[in-house]
């Protein structure tokens, strides 16, 4: 087993004490965000989107200490499925509560109402999660000038001499600054979430 895989393996292990609660936030912070944004992109006002991600969350609280964790993605693989199925479950209760009705208005709520997420967006949304929880943990680490120099180019794709001249740096500071930060960035994700065990 490589390091990186040990590595997201043990956060496992550590969720599954339920006396350590650095390791449920750490958890919870890479993962309930990610099944709030499908949630919300499936169409769920923010109240349902909420509940959704708190039903998930709670089942996999209870799921954690006997779930076999396979190391091909099991995990990752489980937790959309669990938010798939809440969000069909959510979406098939609307079905039921609006069928009565019967009018127009019924009827094309129901025609609007989305199909559930399917595996590519829960990837696409993992990966985006994933980049924005390791940015939290590296971001600390960076003096501002060098985490704007980085963001004003690799995130918004503004011209490194443009930014050199914003901040006040050499172009050259501006593209040491991006490499320095793309690096750390790496190393983080590698570190807590390198393989596909998730």
């Amino acid at each position: 087993m490589d390091e990186s895989q040990a590595t997201r393996l043990s956060l496992i292990a550590r969720v599954r004490d339920r006396a350590d609660s650095a390791a449920w936030a750490e958890f919870a912070s890479l993962y309930q965000p990610l099944i709030l944004r499908v949630a919300r992109r499936a169409g769920l006002q923010e109240a349902d989107a909420e509940d959704i991600a708190q039903d998930v969350m709670r089942n996999v609280a209870i799921a954690l200490p006997d779930l076999r964790i396979r190391p091909d993605g099991g995990f990752r693989r489980w937790l959309f499925t669990a938010t798939r199925n809440r969000l069909t479950d959510h979406f098939r209760s609307a079905k039921q509560r609006d069928r009565g009705a019967g009018d127009s208005v019924s009827l094309a709520r129901l025609a609007e109402i989305p199909a559930a997420v399917e595996e590519p967006d829960w990837d696409r949304e993992y990966e985006r999660q994933v980049l924005n929880w390791a940015a939290e943990r590296v971001r600390k680490e960076f003096r501002d000038a060098t985490w704007q120099a980085f963001t004003r180019t690799a995130i918004e794709g503004r011209s490194g001499p443009d930014v050199a001249l914003e901040l006040g740096i050499s172009p050259g500071a501006v593209h040491v600054a991006r490499c320095r930060v793309l690096a750390r960035l790496k190393a983080v994700v590698q570190e807590h979430l390198g393989d596909d065990s998730l």
